[in-house]
């Protein structure tokens, strides 16, 4: 079984010049590539100068996250694809619990290793933590990390399946990501990885987290928190993917989630941040524009009934105090 760790980038020339010795230096057993979204930077100048070992696909736009790896993929003839982001730091062998995993687990078709903050190591990272799970009416959270709330690493959890794996360091049979037709580029970036594993998840296939695999990853590094533009691609692709994937009454579900996020654009109000409220509305506004084509992909996808954890993270965290991930 071969693996394939294939690097986004797109003009992040400081980023692959911190981050990509650790992944030459601690991933032996893979083959290593950047795919490069058409970028005006010197990062394929110095790949090639230092970094020979590394096979470039140079794609022939920015297409974001979405596109960037449907258009490089075709090209990685690996068993196994690590989708990793550029400012990751790997740890040693953090390959070995995966290929082990992969090897002896023929139904584990997707796996998130532990993600830590790299600015802060003791404490879990926004982007993954310790694998995600969705609620009723499509909101993310993790293990380690409900909303703003990020908790302590101290090994508390432990090796399970899970909902979601985080797009920030994502394992996938290469069998898998073809038989979903990779990811839906209508996504561009944000959430296209919980609609991978939603989609997944439809299909009967499972997603796991490695405990005993660890990463540090930075965070923001290409969009950072603070950006309307993230927060308009996570409400409207939150959106997107609730109507393709969820079983049940959808009208019913939009609905409620629609009143939820008009009450997250009053906070964003109430914070002055009006920038984000208006993300909020554009994001329904492109939702409202896409729906037919998102009800034609529904129609295409067998819905399974168990997809979230909890009925309303939202309930449990803003009214009833639970900051912490509970089973």
């Amino acid at each position: 079984m071969k693996i394939a760790v294939v690097i986004l980038n797109w003009n992040g020339s400081a980023l692959l010049e911190q981050f990509l010795p650790s992944v030459i230096a601690y991933s032996k057993d893979a083959t290593i590539y950047v795919a490069d979204n058409a970028s005006t930077d010197n990062s394929v100048t110095f790949i090639k100068t230092n970094y020979p070992e590394v096979i470039i696909i140079q794609n022939s736009e920015n297409g974001g996250y979405v596109k960037g790896y449907n258009d490089a993929l075709p090209f990685v003839k690996e068993d196994i694809y690590c989708l990793l982001n550029s400012d990751i730091e790997v740890t040693p062998n953090w390959l070995v619990p995966i290929l082990k995993t992969f090897k002896e687990q023929p139904e584990t078709a997707i796996i998130q290793p532990k993600i830590l903050d790299y600015k802060s190591k003791e404490k879990f990272e926004y982007a993954g933590a310790a694998g995600g799970y969705i609620d009723k009416y499509g909101y993310p959270y993790c293990r380690g990390r409900i909303f703003n709330t990020i908790e302590v690493d101290t090994n508390q959890y432990q090796n399970e399946t899970i909902f979601w794996a985080s797009g920030a360091c994502l394992f996938i049979r290469q069998s898998t990501f073809k038989a979903l037709q990779g990811f839906d580029e209508s996504y561009f970036a944000h959430m296209e990885e919980i609609d991978l594993c939603w989609r997944a998840f439809n299909k009967g296939y499972l997603t796991k987290y490695i405990n005993n695999s660890t990463v540090y990853h930075v965070g923001g590094a290409t969009l950072n928190a603070s950006s309307p533009k993230k927060t308009y691609l996570n409400f409207r692709n939150s959106l997107f993917t609730l109507t393709k994937n969820a079983k049940g009454h959808i009208a019913l579900l939009i609905f409620v989630r629609l009143v939820l996020d008009g009450i997250a654009a009053l906070k964003f109000l109430i914070e002055f941040k009006p920038k984000h409220l208006i993300a909020i509305l554009k994001a329904h506004v492109s939702f409202y524009k896409h729906l037919p084509k998102l009800l034609k992909k529904r129609k295409a996808i067998s819905q399974k009934t168990g997809y979230y954890q909890t009925k309303s993270i939202v309930y449990n965290y803003f009214v009833l105090n639970k900051k912490t991930f509970i089973k």
